[in-house]
């Protein structure tokens, strides 16, 4: 509320709650409404609140109620080096299923990266932005656009595997006329690879708009270099370019499908020399001071001038 009190009203009215999943930093009012230290708040994640809100229920300074969902940046976040930035939203499509931005905080976002002639390559990224709407997403990358220093602008999203309807070649059109833009999306087995999704992946192909892919190594899943290579060619099949595998992360109740780093390693020895070059990702362990490359050693040792190398075969 206005004066930062936590009021539990999930549990006594379902359908006009306010439900509040905390990954800002405490004390930080948006607009006129204060986000207060008991919530807890996912120390990785500093830069906003999400609010879900009951279809009766209203937040001050957040606009109309009626279910929406807004995910409510306090700044956009320099990540890694200076020249990157990440503006975040969040795929939870609550009772309407999208959502536009928050014009106030887009602006302070907008304001923060013109300020900063540095800054060179903008994430869009989440949660996923392509669920909020065509206009919305015009409107914050021709924004981006319009500052001079701003050279890239690229966008993390998974919706062309888990929503493939929503990338129309209407949506592709409109990015296109901003190039350079870049999309990310995130298939992990070649199963995912259905005919609806290569399909939206020849929208944003064929308007010009380069397609990457950031897997995560899961056992039993695409852990085998046979199963690892499917998924690869046909990426490439596709006109997706494969370009990180991720080490899992520590996540609770994830136990199933973690794999160790030797395992991935390994699967890296055995892709080079059997398949092409152009569909080997990066092997990347995500820690919290960025992302480091895990990559086979091929240099066994120094003599003199001359190194000792092993093949790949």
């Amino acid at each position: 509320n206005r004066n930062g009190g936590v009021v539990d009203n999930i549990q006594n009215s379902p359908a006009e709650a306010n439900r509040i999943r905390g990954v800002g930093r405490a004390n930080i009012a948006v607009g006129n409404f204060a986000v207060n230290p008991r919530i807890p708040l996912d120390p990785y994640n500093v830069d906003g609140v999400e609010i879900s809100r009951g279809p009766n229920s209203n937040i001050f300074g957040l606009g109309a109620s009626a279910g929406t969902v807004n995910y409510v940046p306090i700044h956009a976040n320099a990540t890694r080096s200076i020249s990157s930035v990440t503006l975040r939203a969040d795929s939870y499509g609550g009772y309407r299923g999208s959502f536009d931005f928050n014009r106030a905080i887009i602006d302070r976002g907008i304001e923060y990266i013109a300020s900063n002639p540095a800054i060179k390559d903008v994430l869009v990224t989440g949660g996923d932005p392509f669920i909020a709407s065509d206009s919305a997403l015009e409107n914050l990358v021709a924004r981006l656009r319009a500052i001079p220093h701003v050279e890239i602008i690229r966008f993390g999203t998974r919706t062309p595997v888990t929503l493939p309807y929503r990338v129309t070649r209407e949506l592709a059109q409109r990015l296109a006329k901003y190039h350079p833009i870049f999309v990310n999306t995130h298939f992990n087995c070649v199963e995912e690879l259905t005919p609806e999704a290569r399909q939206v992946v020849a929208n944003l192909v064929d308007a010009g708009i380069p397609v990457g892919n950031q897997s995560v190594l899961l056992r039993h899943v695409n852990d085998k270099p046979e199963s690892m290579m499917q998924l690869l060619r046909g990426l490439l099949r596709a006109r997706i370019r494969p370009y990180y595998l991720f080490h899992p992360h520590r996540v609770a109740g994830t136990e199933h499908l973690r794999v160790s780093i030797k395992t991935g390693i390994n699967l890296m020895k055995k892709l080079r020399g059997n398949i092409t070059g152009l569909a080997i990702p990066t092997y990347i362990l995500d820690t919290p001071s960025g992302k480091v490359p895990l990559t086979p050693n091929h240099i066994l040792r120094e003599d003199g001038d001359d190194l000792i190398i092993a093949d790949c075969r």
